[in-house]
């Protein structure tokens, strides 16, 4: 008898397929069509600590007209609202309690580098301690002396089990979105092209094409028809649904509409489409995001 998630992944569209990812020599993106660049991009790990207190950590980095920063929220069950810490320095060290947990920042960004928005790619580090715990850590190393302090925080302090399970993009400007995304932990990080344009069959006849790894995955037209809608894929081995909702981005008076697209890996279990109350279960007294991974990407139409 064949497993239900063999059963949905026959329905889903296969990344891997030749038939609907088309040629690899097809160009990814049309000159006329550059994608627009995110001005915050929020990321929420999951730490799960050794005294069993479930955490979640947000990291949220922005670039607006204040300059370029972070700011990290810290939450769990047993307080109402986040306690935030907001960074704009570029190195630095700060303390603050959340709670009953006392959490410690360390950071420096000094000689960071950045592709596109404000996220950055590499020579830069992240460490959370969480009652002395180590309970996350983002980005690599550059000298020896910065070598030697994360070397000796590590090795002081137990380490937590954390993943990142969520990740939200906000864009301005145009619903020409290009991102990178590890659906699972040991997964293998996948480049994804959201086209919202008339660049096919005209400005008046839009039509929403996605594509994943340089391969076109599906095309949706007559979008202002078709301005809400699904499709599940089949990659890596998972369940991922995206839903698209274009209608405030038709519709909404003046020019301040919003183009949403959301992925989320699913269980082969779940038989319909991921809901918001889904995200989190009970366990005991705590209220803790499941383990499904969501990508929530905003494309609007002016500059905040």
């Amino acid at each position: 008898m064949r497993s239900i998630a063999t059963c949905y992944s026959e329905h889903a569209i296969k990344v891997s397929d030749s038939y609907c990812s088309g040629p690899s020599r097809r160009a990814y993106l049309s000159p006329n069509l550059i994608p627009s660049v995110p001005n915050s991009v929020s990321c929420i790990y999951k730490a799960d600590l050794s005294s069993q207190k479930h955490l979640l950590l947000t990291l949220t980095w922005c670039n607006n007209f204040m300059g370029q920063g972070f700011t990290i929220n810290v939450c769990n069950s047993n307080i109402s609202s986040p306690s935030k810490l907001e960074l704009r320095d570029s190195i630095g060290s700060k303390t603050f309690q959340s709670g009953s947990s006392r959490i410690e920042v360390f950071w420096d960004l000094s000689n960071a580098q950045f592709d596109n928005g404000p996220e950055p790619t590499q020579e830069f580090y992240i460490i959370v301690l969480v009652d002395s715990e180590l309970s996350l850590f983002l980005g690599d190393i550059y000298n020896d002396e910065q070598l030697l302090q994360v070397k000796k925080l590590k090795s002081e302090t137990p380490s937590t089990k954390f993943s990142l399970i969520s990740r939200c993009e906000h864009y301005s400007g145009t619903a020409v979105c290009s991102s990178k995304v590890q659906f699972c932990d040991g997964g293998t990080a996948h480049d994804i092209l959201i086209k919202c344009s008339g660049e096919e069959e005209g400005s008046r006849n839009p039509v929403l094409s996605v594509s994943i790894d340089r391969r076109k995955i599906f095309t949706v037209k007559r979008l202002r028809w078709n301005f809400r809608g699904n499709q599940t894929i089949f990659l890596d081995g998972l369940l991922v649904d995206m839903m698209w909702d274009l209608h405030d981005w038709f519709f909404k008076e003046g020019n301040t509409g919003f183009a949403v697209f959301m992925f989320r890996t699913r269980s082969g279990l779940d038989s319909r489409l991921w809901l918001e109350e889904k995200n989190f279960k009970q366990k005991g007294n705590d209220l803790i995001m499941d383990d499904q991974f969501s990508l929530l990407i905003c494309a609007r139409k002016t500059p905040d």
